[in-house]
């Protein structure tokens, strides 16, 4: 059995109880040009799902591309104007360990329109909403094999959003 000290990528000092601190991860840019729709649903609001055609990753730690067709986001959009957020694809690293990722969060306006305007954009090629004006986080969890990258397995991440016109683009935080 390995000691989980020896395995993390990450350097002191560490969280403490009082202060939580933050490394930054990888970014990942993907795209998913194409969505569908169910609406409404027969509870109310509606699905849609955006299934990833691509992109990238890059990090301090790792790299490599989105396997297309691996999965997608398949946002329920509640009657309150929130989107919850239940994503799943596959990442690939440049050294060929295959990465699960799966995302859960929210996505919201900060003005009584914003989530209208993101309808908008997102499935109607509609103008860009800044991202000051929404917020997209996620809560995040890596499934891969033993080894180089299962650090991923063990620890807490968060992710930070920004919707494209094709797609997003989400930073990731562990919290070490």
């Amino acid at each position: 059995m390995s000691n989980f000290s020896d395995t993390t990528p990450f350097a002191a000092p560490f969280s403490t109880v009082d202060n939580p601190r933050l490394e930054f991860v990888m970014e990942v840019r993907l795209t998913f040009p194409e969505v569908y729709t169910m609406a409404p649903l027969p509870g109310g609001g509606m699905r849609t799902a955006v299934l990833v055609q691509g992109g990238t990753f890059e990090g301090p730690l790792l790299k490599g591309r989105a396997v297309p067709g691996s999965g997608g986001d398949y946002a329920y959009w509640r009657g309150d104007d929130v989107a919850a957020l239940d994503a799943r694809y596959l990442l690939e690293e440049d050294d060929g360990t295959a990465i699960m990722l799966q995302n859960r969060g929210f996505l919201w306006g900060r003005k009584p329109d914003t989530m209208a305007r993101i309808r908008e954009w997102a499935f109607k090629g509609g103008e860009p909403v800044p991202h000051d004006e929404y917020y997209l986080r996620s809560q995040t969890t890596f499934e891969c094999a033993a080894g180089k990258h299962d650090w991923l397995t063990k620890h807490v991440f968060i992710g930070v959003g920004e919707r494209c016109a094709d797609g997003n683009v989400l930073r990731y935080y562990a919290l070490v």
